[in-house]
């Protein structure tokens, strides 16, 4: 008898564990068109950041590709200890930090702005020409929009210059001067991205409640008010989840960019680690060594994604996680 009570849970729980089995079917089979739009998203996420990770191990080699990963040398941390102790990594530093205070501080406010007002323009179609005609840089590469803004500022007959001429001015060399170079910078990181990142905080602001506005209204609030104590506060849990996502890209600028607007007159100011990884690994054929300034990057970005989490939640937010 005691046999046949101590084996009924185990019973119940195998035929629970099938149950649970063919309910888990039977969302698959009825939901299968979703999880197949989803699949390619996937395929791409394990083929191209999951799987890569296993080249880290190269980063405390010595590699040779011909020798590959498995018949490398092991050098522990010789090209962290490299990449802590050259000339050139406090400059590296120094300019990604700049750049990042730089997008942070100019950029990240500037899509909020705009979702703010185009979310009080009442005339429908202005405000989705307006949305169109700030979206379509983002669909520009980087290489149309550095090149728009050279046939723009070029000395030899570029409009701005031009202009200036025109109205008493001299010719400024907007991109030789490394003085020009952070401004030009952040204003095409606007121009292209601002409008785009608004489309987050559009759908963000549809999801409040328009009794709050009629009840503001009725307090005599005016649209300030209103966008002050109601909309930004509504909104405000995705901002900061959008500002942890932010903070993770500290060191992560992205290299095509600024590797277009890097010449050998502005590098004191314009070499980052992302261009840096690029001279160092496929130019010069360092490939542990770039390989390391890359988990450098990645390391200091999680760590200040779990920091500014943290901080997020004591000041009451849900954060990311």
């Amino acid at each position: 008898m005691k046999t046949a009570e101590a084996q009924a849970p185990a019973v119940d729980t195998v035929i629970f564990k099938k149950e649970k089995r063919k309910r888990l079917l039977s969302k698959l089979i009825q939901q299968k068109y979703l999880y197949l739009m989803i699949l390619p998203g996937c395929i791409y996420f394990l083929l191209f950041k999951y799987v890569p990770m296993w080249g880290i191990v190269i980063a405390f080699q010595d590699y040779q590709p011909f020798l590959g990963i498995l018949g490398s040398e092991w050098v522990g941390l010789k090209h962290f200890i490299r990449l802590f102790t050259e000339p050139t990594f406090f400059l590296l530093l120094k300019n990604t930090l700049v750049l990042f205070a730089l997008n942070l501080a100019i950029f990240f406010p500037v899509p909020i702005l705009l979702a703010l007002l185009l979310n009080e323009v009442r005339i429908a179609l202005f405000k989705k020409f307006v949305q169109t005609l700030i979206y379509i840089p983002h669909f520009m590469s980087w290489v149309i929009v550095v090149s728009l803004s050279f046939v723009l500022l070029t000395v030899d007959g570029g409009l701005i210059n031009e202009l200036i001429v025109f109205f008493g001015g001299e010719k400024i060399n907007f991109l030789l001067n490394e003085e020009w170079f952070r401004p030009l910078y952040i204003l095409q990181v606007i121009w292209r991205e601002a409008g785009w990142s608004t489309i987050i905080y559009l759908a963000a602001i549809t999801a409040v409640d328009p009794q709050l506005y009629e009840a503001a209204k009725m307090d005599g609030a005016g649209r300030l008010r209103q966008m002050w104590h109601i909309t930004l506060p509504a909104i405000k849990s995705v901002i900061v989840v959008l500002l942890i996502l932010k903070i993770g890209d500290t060191l992560e600028l992205g290299f095509e960019h600024v590797y277009l607007l890097l010449n050998a007159t502005n590098r004191e100011v314009a070499e980052i680690f992302d261009t840096y990884v690029y001279t160092a690994g496929l130019k010069q054929g360092q490939f542990s060594y770039s390989t390391a300034v890359g988990v450098f990057k990645a390391a200091v970005g999680l760590i200040l994604v779990m920091l500014a989490n943290r901080l997020a939640k004591k000041f009451g937010e849900e954060g990311i996680y």
